[in-house]
């Protein structure tokens, strides 16, 4: 299984915490890091990371943690990064001919929920989209996430504005081929660069399953109160797993 990882954008809100978002620590260690370091424990040995803003600092210490780690970690440039996040996906379409997950550079995971998530089959020109149904979720800021609205396990509409919805975008999908050619005609239709936009498109067309989160810990450590939601949740992790052994 391929990761492609999409870790373009200039992440403002973290600016004070660091000069790039990627490469901002969490409990002393960058997310990028904790995000590979997830994805490898799950099984994927080989990644693509899409950068743009400040690329070249994400890119040195994404070269070095590559020598650590036996994985490879592929780059790919954007160069147009503040168009949306869907250009970032389609940067990697010559690279993916085949299915992968897609993450997202800011959000962190449960290795047993990613590990759960690539056991799924997903069907030709589909995208299964991991959700939560937890409306009440401490980890999650009800005015920024996207917000997702599922019907007997399909996703049939996705946005940030939903008046009518019935759970939350993770920023966990398992895509194939088909959200390329979805992105693009958001573009070219819609004016729409991101990739919520391709997902609309596939939604429409029946084409985007919703896989329930149900109690497995992830967060989009978009801002300072996410980054300290983050530490603290780790930090209880592990004491817990320090109890149990």
């Amino acid at each position: 299984m391929k990761g492609l990882i999409i870790a373009a954008g200039r992440g403002s809100r973290l600016a004070r915490k660091g000069a790039s978002k990627p490469l901002v620590p969490v409990l002393g260690k960058p997310i990028i890091e904790r995000i590979i370091r997830t994805g490898y424990q799950a099984g994927i040995k080989e990644f693509y990371v899409v950068t743009g803003f400040n690329g070249d600092k994400v890119r040195s210490f994404l070269s070095t943690l590559a020598s650590q780690l036996p994985v490879s970690i592929k780059h790919i440039e954007n160069d147009s990064w503040q168009k949306g996040n869907g250009v970032s996906v389609l940067k990697a379409k010559d690279y993916l001919k085949d299915n992968f997950v897609l993450m997202m550079g800011d959000h962190l995971v449960d290795v047993e929920l990613l590990k759960r998530f690539l056991n799924l089959s997903v069907r030709p020109e589909e995208v299964i989209l991991a959700v939560d149904k937890n409306l009440n979720s401490p980890f999650v800021n009800p005015d920024d996430v996207t917000k997702v609205l599922t019907n007997n396990g399909k996703v049939i509409d996705i946005g940030k504005h939903l008046k009518k919805f019935n759970g939350y975008d993770t920023g966990l999908f398992y895509c194939t081929p088909a959200i390329f050619d979805a992105i693009l005609k958001s573009i070219e239709e819609r004016g729409d660069y991101s990739l919520t936009g391709g997902i609309k498109v596939l939604a429409g067309e029946g084409k985007v399953n919703g896989f329930e989160v149900k109690n497995y810990f992830w967060i989009d450590v978009d801002d300072p109160v996410a980054l300290e939601k983050a530490e603290v949740a780790l930090l209880e992790n592990t004491r817990n797993k320090a109890n149990d052994g």
